[in-house]
């Protein structure tokens, strides 16, 4: 067995609690994009899952994910409670690492991702209905698919599919979660007719520059290791966010003026899409995923609108369509020289890899927005998704949480 490095234990401790801090402030960049009255509840539906996942991945979470593999479908259960899970390394992820730091730092990933999912149904959606399914989601959704993409025995990883921090597991699966949640919950009343502008775009903006932060912990943690993967992680994930926002910016003054709202979206874009390449591919190759992330996305929130579709905070457009772009191009810009443990992809002599990670694609999207989908229906058919009328129309800070945001 490996001895413990202690520098790689240092780089992912800090790691965690970057990523960790993306939680915080995504709720603040999902909060200040919702009306003033529903600040405290968007707030909330983000950082509950804090508390949530950090009790549901210690009990079972962690061992449906990462446990003994079960026909490359799910892991086993031997690590319920953690049992085993301890400060010594561990072959299959942790080699120089303790394992407990490892399921510590994998929690972490676990607790955002159904976070991204909430700003689909902000404020409209029942709190307790809320649970419910975040709870469920994380355990028949996030798990499995984690196991499949990074567990060992996982039936995606054994294809050779490359996912170094995300684009599948988290991105992907959440914007196309979003997609399914929204067609069932409906808009918001008065979505179209009514402003429904943002109550405080600043507070959104340091959302933003947070989650920027954080994320270095996500991608250039992802290498597990203090080393050349992970500069090279930090690296590219600033390159792609830089670009998508000045693009953003460009795509936004052609419509106008350059919007402040729009800036920081695209660096958040430019985030999510290159997190499934940041271990792969070079910086160049990360410019130009930003680059065309952000027309990417952009044009489907555009979309979004023409259909009258109320996905609230375009977490499919952010999310889900900027990670299906960064999958593909992991597919075509990978290159062993910059990570020994990955492969080539189509311009550098290995095309069949972009068929593996289109079939890492076509399977996230249609078995995340399926399952999703038949949660949301039964849900809404036994408990009910949505607060009444009179309470969305109240705002959810007051109706749900019993406090306001301001006074």
């Amino acid at each position: 067995m490996n001895p413990i490095d202690t520098g790689d234990t240092a780089w992912i401790l800090v790691c965690c609690s970057l990523v960790l801090l993306m939680t915080p402030s995504l709720a603040l960049f999902y909060g200040g994009m919702v009306r003033r009255k529903n600040v405290l509840s968007t707030l909330t539906l983000s950082y509950i899952f804090m508390a949530v996942i950090g009790v549901q991945w210690v009990l079972y979470g962690y061992s449906l994910a990462f446990g003994a593999d079960i026909g490359g479908l799910i892991g086993g259960l031997n690590y319920l409670g953690l049992t085993g899970v301890d400060a010594l390394p561990n072959e299959n992820y942790a080699r120089t690492l303790p394992h407990g730091l490892f399921a510590a730092f994998q929690m972490m990933f676990a607790v955002i991702t159904p976070a991204l999912i909430t700003g689909a149904f902000v404020e409209r959606v029942k709190f307790k209905a809320f649970l419910l399914f975040s709870l469920l989601w994380a355990t028949l959704v996030y798990d499995p698919l984690c196991h499949w993409v990074w567990g060992q025995g996982g039936w995606l990883k054994q294809m050779g599919v490359l996912d170094f921090a995300g684009g599948t597991v988290v991105h992907i699966a959440a914007g196309f979660s979003a997609l399914a949640f929204a067609l069932v919950i409906g808009p918001r009343k008065g979505f179209g007719r009514s402003p429904m502008e943002p109550g405080n775009i600043p507070l959104t903006v340091i959302g933003a520059g947070l989650l920027w932060v954080g994320w270095f912990g996500f991608n250039a943690g992802s290498a597990l290791a203090a080393n050349g993967v992970a500069v090279n992680a930090l690296l590219t994930t600033n390159t792609s966010a830089a670009t998508a926002g000045l693009v953003w910016m460009l795509l936004s003054w052609l419509d106008g003026r350059p919007s402040t709202l729009g800036i920081a979206t695209g660096m958040v874009v430019g985030l999510a899409a290159v997190t499934p390449a940041s271990g792969y591919v070079t910086p160049m190759a990360a410019m130009l995923i930003g680059a065309v992330a952000a027309p990417l996305s952009y044009s489907t929130m555009r979309f979004r609108e023409r259909r009258r579709l109320d996905e609230s905070l375009d977490v499919w457009a952010c999310h889900g369509i900027s990670s299906t772009w960064g999958m593909l191009a992991t597919g075509l810009f990978a290159t062993i020289a910059v990570n020994g443990d990955g492969a080539n992809g189509l311009f550098f002599g290995n095309p069949a890899q972009v068929g593996t990670q289109l079939v890492a694609i076509g399977v996230t999207i249609i078995f995340s927005f399926a399952a999703t989908y038949v949660l949301a229906r039964l849900l809404h058919a036994s408990i009910g998704l949505r607060v009444s009328a009179a309470e969305e129309e109240v705002g959810l800070d007051i109706s749900s949480h019993g406090e306001r945001s301001y006074s």
